[in-house]
């Protein structure tokens, strides 16, 4: 089974420091091993939960859909913080989920 990974941090100082995102690199890396998978790639982006322009994310979206891969994230926190967010992707054609 293929992966794409897809983590977020939400401050710039976060994002340096590495806090938060080898809690989720983890979580991930345990997942695709119990699956017998590998990790095609990944995607990270340094950004607000509330905002909604996340180019890192369509990137992943869209290889996930190239490739046939499973777009995986470490916890639903870590995608958005707003359900509408959410529901929206859950209305994306190209996304299976």
């Amino acid at each position: 089974m293929k992966f794409v990974a897809y983590y977020r941090v939400s401050t710039q100082e976060q994002g340096r420091s590495g806090l938060g995102l080898d809690a989720q690199e983890r979580a991930v890396t345990q997942h695709v091993r119990a699956k017998r998978g590998e990790i095609i790639a990944s995607f990270t982006e340094v950004e607000s939960g509330k905002k909604a322009e996340r180019p890192q994310l369509a990137l992943a979206m869209e290889l996930a859909s190239d490739t046939g891969a499973v777009l995986l994230i470490a916890k639903l926190d870590r995608l958005a913080r707003s359900v509408h967010f959410i529901s929206t992707l859950l209305l994306d054609p190209k996304l299976e989920i």
